[in-house]
């Protein structure tokens, strides 16, 4: 089966029908997204609230605060007034195992997900780098330990996950080199700072579509269909039995806000926002996957990303409270 956005329709089969909003915003909404302009989270985000302000009647402003891998972003956002007007956005992964690294002291059940996408992370090559397929990349990593260059957004960025798990896979070891977002690492790659990027799709589909980045492989056991190139293999493909979470991205509520704030996002996730061309837009255009999802079911479809990336990290000794204490028990 291939990744496409059809999928969408199954997701937005999952909502009830739509309920006038009971939440009226008397001043703007922040977003704070915890990475640089122009990755994933950004793009996705922007759009995501284009279409909030249509239904809730005010304007969401997005504020860009990077740094230490996505937790002082979300650590604003935590520690601001439970009124309701602030929120978060990234992947629900992060979420889950900042705790685990020792960056912040919070889990995914401290907060209220509003999912919109499920982004896919690809290995990706400058486009002068010598590997033409996986193969031959995993086969440099072999013959070359730690020493073929890979940009990520930093730890417990979704490139840094892909890495991690590919590289426990294939019993390899990789030079790691990090930046504030996942634009930056991408462009990174491009200008041939990094030989490889393992950030999402999202990130990376303009250079490919651009000839400025060659994808090798989805982080993943199925083959992605990008617009204006093609597919791309699936990692299983050269690493048999190889398979990754979904990894789902969203806005992020800190619970303790008003409950009539939750209850207009819950009402406006199971209707409207679960039929919104712009973001399935957005996911056809970017490789993602269009997954509109509030409450427990969004809480049980993140659960497997940050229990498997949790593990990871523990078995990397980059853990610094093991997962098991905090309620991820082992895969």
């Amino acid at each position: 089966m291939t990744l496409r956005i059809a999928l969408a329709g199954a997701a937005v089969a999952l909502f009830a029908t739509p309920a006038a909003a009971q939440w009226q915003p008397a001043k703007p909404i922040t977003i704070i997204v915890p990475w640089a302009a122009g990755g994933s989270t950004d793009q996705v985000t922007r759009v995501t609230a284009a279409e909030l302000e249509k239904h809730i009647g005010q304007k969401v402003v997005i504020v860009n605060q990077p740094g230490a891998s996505g937790s002082i972003g979300t650590k604003s956002a935590l520690e601001a007034p439970k009124d309701g007007y602030t929120w978060v956005a990234g992947a629900a992964k992060d979420l889950g195992t900042y705790k685990v690294l020792g960056m912040l002291d919070t889990s995914v059940r401290d907060w209220h997900l509003y999912l919109n996408v499920a982004h896919i992370a690809v290995v990706g090559v400058n486009a002068n780098a010598p590997y033409k397929t996986m193969g031959e990349l995993l086969d440099a990593m072999k013959a070359k330990p730690g020493q073929v260059s890979v940009a990520t957004a930093g730890v417990n960025s979704s490139g840094h996950s892909a890495i991690e798990a590919l590289t426990r896979a294939a019993g390899v070891t990789y030079k790691h080199v990090t930046y504030d977002g996942g634009n930056p690492a991408v462009v990174a790659t491009v200008a041939g700072e990094t030989e490889v990027t393992t950030q999402l799709a999202a990130e990376q589909t303009e250079m490919i579509r651009g000839k400025r980045i060659r994808p090798l492989a989805v982080v993943g056991d199925k083959p992605l269909v990008i617009e204006g190139y093609g597919t791309v293999p699936p990692l299983s493909q050269f690493i048999p039995g190889f398979k990754d979470p979904i990894n789902y991205f969203g806005i992020f509520v800190p619970r303790g806000v008003p409950p009539e704030v939750i209850a207009t996002l819950d009402k406006l996730w199971a209707g409207d926002f679960a039929r919104s061309d712009a973001v399935n837009k957005y996911a056809q255009n970017r490789g993602a996957i269009f997954s509109p999802m509030a409450g427990e079911d969004a809480q049980k479809a993140v659960f497997p990303a940050i229990q498997a990336y949790a593990w990871t990290q523990q078995a990397a000794g980059k853990a610094k409270v093991s997962p098991d204490t905090l309620g991820i028990p082992k895969p």
